[in-house]
């Protein structure tokens, strides 16, 4: 457990890292910056699926299971709001909800990883 809660600080911390230095840098083809905020794809992308082995390694935990509702309201409300209603407060909480998402999971593997 404590290699997944070191993978996720490289995941959560190399978008923050790479993010920084262009702006510190003031890099004015964005190339650090682009980087970095693709790179936040990558950190969802392990953060689900270590996510999902851990839930079926333990189904009973609880914080799993709010952060896959999370999850599901996350991928619901994208979906819904831009296919159907269109409403614009909505973007807003799509935008925090996976930085909520991300720090709850690393709460979680942090918790995991140091009982």
């Amino acid at each position: 457990m404590k290699a997944i809660n070191y993978l996720n600080y490289f995941f959560v911390g190399l978008p923050l890292l790479l993010v920084v230095l262009g702006i510190l840098t003031k890099e004015s083809n964005g190339n650090l910056i682009g980087t970095g905020l693709l790179f936040t794809i990558l950190t969802g992308l392990f953060q689900l699926v270590f996510g999902i082995k851990m839930l079926i390694d333990e189904p009973q935990d609880k914080n799993l299971k709010y952060y896959f509702r999370g999850v599901v309201l996350f991928f619901s409300l994208w979906l819904i709001n831009g296919l159907i209603f269109n409403i614009e407060i909505v973007y807003f909480i799509i935008f925090i909800l996976p930085i909520i998402l991300a720090i709850f999971f690393s709460t979680i593997t942090y918790k995991k990883a140091h009982p």
